[in-house]
This record gives C-alpha cells, structure tokens and sequence, in this order.
C-alpha cells in the first residue's frame, strides 16, 4: 500500500503516518522515530518491575547483612557488659568491706582511748551512745599515768557532738569512779542534766563523791544492788591557808553540790547535808557510803 496516507488532526496538533512495507515510520510535527527504536511501554514496565525487584532483594540482602552485623556486635558487647558489672560490683563490695574495716578500727580505737561507742544494733533500731566514766575525773591537772581518768576535756565536746547529731536517739552512761576534781566532775554533770535527748545513768561498781552528781544528772538513773555510793565534804590537796576565808570558800563549793543533787534526784538539802556530815559511819574521814538499795531508798 505505497502512498498510502492517514491525516488524523487532533485539536491543535497534526500527526502524519506512513506505513511502508519494511520499516514503519512514526512522524509528527517535531520528530521522527523508528519501530527498531520503539519501545514498548509494556516490557519498559516489566523491565523496571524486574529492577526495582532486584533493588528490594538487594536492599533486603544489605538489611539483612546489617541486622547480623548488630547481633554480633551486641553479642559481642553483651559479656563486655556483664564483665564489667562484675568488676564494678566487685570493686564497690571492697570498697564497703574496706569502710567497714575502717568504722570497726574507729569504733575500736574510741572504745579503747575513751570508752564509748554507738550502740545500734538493738531491735528497736535505736542509736544509744555509750560514754563510761570510769576512774578518776581529771580536771586541770594531770594525773599520774598509772591512773585510770576521765578527762572532762574529751567528754565535754562529745557530749555537744551528741546533742547536735540527728541519728543518736539517746545517751547510756555507764558509771564506776572514785570522784576527782570538783568542777571538771560537775561540769560534766551540768552538760548532761542540759541534753534533749533522753539520758540513763548506771552505776556498777561505786560512784564516789563527786560521782553522785554525775550519777543524778541523767533523767532515769539506776544503780545494781552491789555498787556503792560514798558522800564526804568537799576535800582539797596541796598547801591552803588556814583562814576562816578558805573554809568559807569550801563552803559555797560543797553547797553548789547539795544544791545540783537535790534539784535532779528525790532527797531533800538538809538531808542530804546530813549524810555528808556523818561522823558515825567512815572510821578515817565524814560523811556515808551507801549500798545499792540505800541510795535508792534514800531518794539518791
């Protein structure tokens, strides 16, 4: 069919087709394109299916490669992990065996250089400080070094450092002393008579002299039936002068005695006064000892 020809007009375009007999031949205003250049839209999208087929398997493949890359590097860092939790526990747990050690050795040396300690092991969960005062309270001056002595400069900021402190519940004063020095003694006394914090005072053994105001100053005080009170007048060492001055002097201290027992204990001045000035019962010296249930009785 040579010279054969469609005129097909579309609007404003104009599309001229020839067909020959070895080659079709596709014109239009603009270009011309053989069938050999042709391309199907059909295979172009097979084609393309076919590719993006292949990029999605590829992509699957490089998550795939990836996502096995990540398990072993978290398998990998997992032990890594858990050495290192070991190590650190392990390093925290000789840190505390370490702190204890050291609270033990503290705990041990304050037993041994002051006698005291913190009680807090009770069921109740209560923390009772332990201060002893056991053998000669040493005041101004130093006792001999064979002596056994309270030195009132080691338990005066103690006794401060217990009533600032917010764990210590209470004080538990354990008492065995032969006396000693008169203020240093009521120092102490009048330190723990001013606490907030409930206070118990214990004899066991003796609370000689100037021990009987300490053993009064705590709101509950106990005695055990052997131990022992002994209360003299005031007594000085050393060289004095024999003037009526000094005898008033000695006067005004016994008195400031009198006056602190009678305010934290049952017993009445004049009673007490008398069992100071007793002539009847201490073969080289004035004054009484009782026994355990005397004290008691009497009000001490």
């Amino acid at each position: 069919m040579p010279g054969y020809k469609i005129l097909i007009e579309n609007k404003k375009r104009c599309i001229k087709i020839t067909i020959r007999k070895n080659d079709t031949e596709y014109a239009n205003t603009n270009r011309s394109i053989k069938q050999s250049e042709y391309k199907n839209p059909a295979n172009e999208y097979s084609n393309t299916t076919k590719s993006y087929e292949s990029d999605s398997s590829e992509a699957d493949r490089n998550i795939t490669n990836r996502d096995e890359k990540e398990v072993n590097v978290k398998q990998k860092k997992e032990p890594e992990k858990e050495a290192k939790k070991d190590e650190e526990k392990s390093n925290e747990e000789q840190e505390n065996e370490k702190l204890e050690k050291q609270n033990e050795d503290l705990k041990d040396k304050k037993i041994s250089e002051y006698g005291q300690t913190l009680l807090e092991n009770g069921k109740r969960d209560h923390k009772i400080h332990l201060l002893s005062i056991i053998g000669e309270i040493e005041g101004h001056e130093c006792l001999p070094q064979h002596n056994k002595t309270t030195k009132y400069e080691h338990v005066l900021p103690q006794l401060a450092a217990i009533e600032d402190s917010d764990e210590i519940d209470g004080l538990l004063i354990l008492i065995n002393t032969v006396g000693g020095d008169v203020e240093a003694g009521l120092a102490i006394a009048e330190m723990i008579a001013s606490l907030s914090k409930p206070t118990v005072s214990l004899v066991l053994g003796g609370s000689h002299s100037i021990g009987v105001p300490l053993a009064v100053s705590a709101d509950y005080s106990y005695i055990v039936p052997s131990a022992t009170m002994i209360i003299h007048p005031v007594r000085m060492n050393g060289m004095i002068i024999g003037v009526t001055q000094t005898f008033e002097y000695f006067e005004k201290i016994q008195d400031r005695i009198i006056k602190f027992v009678v305010d934290h204990s049952k017993i009445d001045y004049e009673s007490f006064r008398g069992l100071m000035l007793d002539t009847n019962q201490l073969a080289k010296d004035v004054g009484s000892i009782l026994v355990g249930v005397e004290a008691v009785e009497k009000g001490i």
